[in-house]
């Protein structure tokens, strides 16, 4: 069995959380009554269709807006905004272009007032950005860039980590590696993580548990314990056989 590392991370819970909006005068459910208690130190990650509300309950777990129903505890407390305890990191790197990789890491630093040089430096080498400290946004790859959003999500030292599709535009190859620096980076910081992802090679590489969402609103049909040991291999025959069922589970005929 996986073990999760509780000593950075923070407990989730979600209880009978619905969620939606008004478009055009209209209301639009995206969340129906998912319930997901997450462990200190786990990592979890999303499945479901494009669309269906799973960037949203990311958004409501961050804080940038409340549920209209059901509750959400952070280590016990209510969430009732953001809080840097709680981080959130995009697909897209959203770096600023007129600030170099140093100082888009130190952004929240220098908002605070609290630059700490040291922590900065340990972050940048933590992604493997040593050398490209004064490097501006568009000098950098796509990997390098994501690299460098990590970095700002973690120079704080968050005890959540919430992951919106953030490998989804890297071509293939660096998207591997990514993952497996994601990986790194979990196990040695032990924050917990809930990642929202389409590819369910992914989730199985990364994840401690895989929870599949339905069409919108968003309900919960399945939340897989996966107990297979780090590191995993893409050809193993158990991590096969949980593609195929969770491709099943998503209504997905897997004829590989």
């Amino acid at each position: 069995m996986v073990t999760p590392s509780p000593g950075n991370g923070l407990a989730l819970s979600l209880s009978g959380i619905r969620h939606g909006y008004t478009i055009g005068g209209d209301f639009t459910a995206v969340v129906s009554g998912v319930t997901l208690n997450v462990a200190a130190g786990e990592f979890v990650a999303l499945l479901g269709p494009s669309g269906c509300g799973k960037s949203t309950l990311l958004r409501l777990v961050a804080g940038l807006e409340p549920p209209h129903d059901g509750e959400i505890l952070a280590d016990g407390l209510p969430v009732h905004g953001p809080d840097p305890d709680r981080i959130l990191m995009f697909q897209d790197p959203t770096l600023y272009p007129w600030r170099n990789v140093r100082q888009n890491v130190a952004l929240s630093q220098d908002i605070s007032g609290k630059r700490d040089n040291a922590a900065i430096d340990q972050v940048l080498s933590l992604v493997g950005l040593n050398g490209f400290e004064r490097a501006w946004p568009h000098q950098l790859s796509g990997g390098m860039a994501q690299r460098a959003a990590l970095a700002r999500a973690l120079i704080n030292r968050p005890k959540l980590l919430l992951l919106d599709e953030p490998l989804g535009k890297l071509d293939a190859l660096t998207r591997l590696t990514m993952q497996t620096e994601l990986h790194r980076l979990w196990k040695e910081r032990g924050f917990t993580a809930i990642m929202v992802t389409h590819d369910v090679e992914e989730a199985l590489f990364l994840a401690t548990r895989i929870v599949t969402l339905s069409t919108r609103p968003a309900r919960i049909l399945s939340d897989i314990q996966v107990d297979l040991p780090f590191h995993r291999h893409r050809d193993d025959p158990q991590v096969l056989q949980l593609r195929r069922d969770i491709l099943t589970q998503l209504g997905h005929r897997d004829d590989w």
